[in-house]
C-alpha cells in the first residue's frame, strides 16, 4: 500500500501546479520551499488548496470514472479491450483501469491529507484561524468525496487519515474498514466543510453549499436501506440539506441545458463542484474529448478515439420524444452543432459521413448503435479560442455536483419509502428539470420516474452507477432485474440489398440483439480491490474481514 499513502509535501503541490496554471489555480513559483516556510500567508495557503481541483484527479477521471459511471451502468455502449470489460462486467482484479481508479482516488486523498495534517502546524501564528479552517474545509470536502465514492464503489477500503504518521511508523498494512465507517468518515468531513467554508468564493472554489449538497446525497444513500432503523431520519436529513441549498445558496439552473457544456460557461450558476481543467499539457486538461470524440472532424487533431462510443440502445429508449437534452448528450442523425467546425458553418452528424469531393472516401463510419457521444466534446482549438490542445487537454470543467442534482435529491427524499408522491415542492423541482428539457410536467412521480430523470439529466456525466446503487439498496432484486432487462448490447447492422434505404437513415439498418445477454448478479454490485494491492497487503484480500474505524 505504500504507493497510495506516500506523503506529498506542499513543495510538490506547488511545483506541479506552477508548471501549468490558470484562473484561481495560479501559483507563483518560489525557490527552496519547505512546509515550514511556505504557509506564511493566505495566498500561499490558497495556492496549496488549489492543487485539489485538477491534476491529482486525472488518473481517476481519464477513463475509470466514465467506465464505471457510463459503461458499467449501461448508458454508454463500448466494448473494446479492458475498457469494454466494464460494459460486459467481465473485468477482474487485474484490470488496468480498475487499478487506475483505485490509485487515483487514494492519490487525491494523499493530497488532501498533506494539507489537513501539515498546513495548520506550519501556518499557526502566521495566519488567522479562519483562513486555516477554510483551507481545511476545502481539503476535507475533497477527502470526504473520495471516501464517499470509495465506499459506494468498493464498499470496504482502508481509511488513511494521516499519511505522514503511517510512513514514519512503517505502518503500511492497514485493514479494510467497514462501509458504515467509510460513510461516517465522509459525513464528518462534509460536516466540517459545511461549517467552515464560506457561502461564496471565487468561481470554481468549493463553498459550504457543495458540502451541504454532498451531505444531502450521503444521507439519501443511507436512507435507501429501507430496513434500517434510521432510514426515515436519513430521508428527512437529505431533504433538509437539499432544501437549504435550493433556498439559500443563490444558485440557479442554467436556462439552456446545452450551455452547461460550453467552456465559456465553466463555473456557472448551476455548478457546485467541478474539476478544473485547462489546455496546454497532458494530465492538466480534461481528456474526455480525446477519449470520446468520433473523429478528427470534431477535434481538429488526431486525438479522437470515440468512434465506437455511443449512447446504448437502452439509454436511447429512455429519452422521451422531444427531449431537448438529447443532442447535448449524444449525436444522432441530422443533429447540427454550429459551435463545432464553426468556420465551415457548423457540424451536422451523419451516420456515415463521406468526403464531398470523393464519395468513396468515408470520413466517419457508422457507430454500432448509430449515434456517438457529444457531451464534453467542444470542437477544435479554432472553435474554442485555443482552449483545446494536444496532450488530451481540453479546458472544460468536469461536473461532480450541480444544482440539478440537488433538485432531484429533494424529490427522491420527499418520496422516501413510498411508492409514489405528489409532494408540491418535490414536483416543483422535478418539473423545473423537465421544463428545461421541453417535457410535460408530472402531477405525481415514482422512484422509477426519478431514476429515469436522473439517467437522462446526468447522462454521460459518469454518476449513474451511484444512482443504481441507491436503487439496489432500496430493492436489491428489482435493481438486478432492471439491470438484466437492459437492452444495452443491442446494435445495428447495415441492410445490404439493392433496394436498401439510404445509409443515413435508421431504416437502412437492422437491430440485432445479443447472442448471449449479460447476467449481472449481486456479486457485481461492488468492485474488487486491485490484485497488485492485495498482493502488497494481504489484509485487503476478499476473505479478510473489514473492521470498524476507531473514531
Amino acid at each position: 500500500m505504500k504507493h497510495k499513502i506516500k506523503h506529498l509535501s506542499a513543495l510538490l503541490l506547488v511545483l506541479l501546479l506552477s508548471a501549468c496554471s490558470k484562473g484561481f489555480l495560479d501559483i507563483e513559483p518560489q525557490d527552496r520551499l519547505t512546509i515550514d516556510n511556505f504557509y506564511n500567508n493566505e495566498n500561499e495557503i490558497r495556492a496549496a488548496t488549489a492543487s485539489l481541483y485538477g491534476f491529482p484527479w486525472f488518473d481517476f477521471n481519464d477513463k475509470f470514472y466514465w467506465l464505471v459511471g457510463d459503461c458499467m451502468s449501461g448508458n454508454m455502449y463500448y466494448t473494446y479491450d479492458q475498457e469494454g470489460q466494464f460494459f460486459y462486467f467481465s473485468f477482474t482484479e487485474g484490470n488496468a483501469h480498475l487499478s487506475a481508479g483505485w490509485k487515483g482516488l487514494f492519490r487525491v486523498i494523499s493530497y488532501a491529507n498533506s494539507i489537513i495534517n501539515d498546513m495548520p502546524r506550519a501556518a499557526g501564528g502566521k495566519v488567522s484561524q479562519d483562513v486555516i479552517d477554510r483551507a481545511l474545509g476545502e481539503a476535507r470536502f475533497v477527502r470526504g468525496l473520495c471516501y464517499f465514492m470509495l465506499g459506494e464503489l468498493w464498499e470496504e477500503v482502508p481509511i488513511v487519515e494521516n499519511s505522514t504518521e503511517l510512513v514514519s511508523s512503517n505502518n503500511l498494512f492497514l485493514p479494510k474498514n467497514t462501509r458504515s465507517s467509510i460513510m461516517e468518515f465522509a459525513r464528518r468531513d462534509f460536516v466540517f466543510a459545511a461549517d467552515n467554508l464560506p457561502a461564496a468564493d471565487v468561481p470554481g472554489r468549493i463553498t459550504q453549499w457543495a458540502a451541504k449538497g454532498m451531505l444531502a446525497k450521503l444521507h439519501l444513500t443511507l436512507a435507501q436501506n429501507l430496513g434500517d432503523a434510521n432510514s426515515a431520519d436519513n430521508f428527512s436529513k437529505a431533504r433538509q440539506y437539499a432544501a437549504d441549498v435550493i433556498d439559500n445558496s443563490g444558485m440557479s439552473l442554467m436556462p439552456n441545458y446545452a450551455d452547461l457544456f460550453k467552456i465559456e460557461n465553466n463555473n456557472n450558476a448551476e455548478s457546485m463542484f467541478a474539476l478544473q481543467w485547462m489546455e496546454g499539457a497532458y494530465a492538466f486538461g480534461n481528456s474526455r474529448q480525446a477519449n470520446w470524440a468520433r473523429s478528427s472532424q470534431l477535434t481538429g487533431n488526431s486525438e479522437c478515439w470515440g468512434g465506437g462510443k455511443s449512447a446504448s440502445y437502452d439509454f436511447v429508449q429512455s429519452v422521451e420524444p422531444g427531449d431537448k437534452r438529447q443532442s447535448s448528450i449524444f449525436m444522432s442523425n441530422g443533429d447540427h452543432y454550429p459551435d463545432i467546425r464553426s468556420s465551415d458553418g457548423g457540424y451536422t452528424y451523419k451516420i456515415v459521413n463521406r468526403d464531398p469531393a470523393d464519395p468513396n472516401i468515408v470520413l466517419e463510419g457508422a457507430a454500432p448503435v448509430l449515434n456517438n457521444a457529444k457531451k464534453y466534446i467542444v470542437g477544435s482549438a479554432d472553435d474554442t479560442g485555443g482552449k483545446v490542445s494536444t496532450g488530451q487537454a481540453t479546458a472544460i470543467n468536469q461536473y461532480m455536483l450541480r444544482l440539478a442534482d440537488i433538485y432531484l435529491i429533494y424529490a427522491e427524499a420527499a418520496l422516501g419509502s413510498g411508492s409514489s408522491s405528489a409532494d408540491g415542492k418535490a414536483l416543483e423541482y422535478l418539473n423545473a428539470i423537465r421544463q428545461r428539457a421541453g417535457l410535460p410536467a408530472k402531477t405525481e412521480f415514482t422512484f422509477a420516474d426519478i431514476l429515469r430523470e436522473r439517467r437522462v439529466e446526468f447522462g454521460f456525466e459518469s454518476n449513474f452507477w451511484f444512482d443504481i446503487k441507491r436503487f439496489y439498496y432500496r430493492d436489491p432484486m428489482a435493481a438486478l432485474d432492471w439491470l438484466n432487462a437492459q437492452q444495452r448490447e443491442y446494435t445495428y447492422v447495415r441492410i445490404v440489398t439493392p433496394n436498401a434505404p439510404d445509409e443515413n437513415t435508421v431504416a437502412g439498418y437492422d437491430l440485432i440483439p445479443p447472442a448471449s445477454p449479460i447476467n449481472i448478479t449481486a456479486a457485481d454490485m461492488k468492485l474488487p480491490i486491485p490484485a497488485a494491492d492485495v498482493v502488497a497487503n494481504p489484509m485487503l484480500a476478499p476473505d479478510e474481514p473489514a473492521v470498524d474505524y476507531p473514531f
